[in-house]
């Protein structure tokens, strides 16, 4: 059963004079490619400090879905967990969701034999 995994940030909340990124909403959406209509989606807000006069501060203009979705990876981390690791967790959990979702719609069929 193939499915597809798409991460993308939704929004951002920003300061209007520095550029300074405070909140992203995030989500990651799981989807069946035969039964579309079986999804699972986890989302949620990420909520920073930046410091627009430190080193590694990235001018609004400058960012990319790639660099804030980086940031969300590494705030789901728990534990020991790289962020790679906690990308990997977020996806099975919701990859589990949609194969039982595809496993509960196929054991039943409805329709009549006329």
């Amino acid at each position: 059963m193939a499915q597809t995994t798409t991460w993308k940030i939704n929004d951002m909340k920003r300061a209007a004079d520095t550029g300074a990124v405070d909140t992203v909403y995030w989500e990651c959406r799981v989807k069946d490619d035969t039964h579309t209509e079986c999804q699972a989606i986890e989302g949620g807000k990420l909520r920073l400090t930046p410091d627009p006069d430190a080193a590694d501060f990235i001018p609004y203009a400058d960012l990319t879905e790639a660099t804030v979705l980086g940031w969300v990876y590494n705030s789901l981390i728990e534990d020991d967990e790289t962020a790679d690791e906690a990308k990997a967790r977020i996806e099975a959990n919701r990859q589990g969701k949609v194969t039982a979702q595809v496993a509960r719609k196929t054991a039943e069929a409805s329709g009549m034999p006329w």
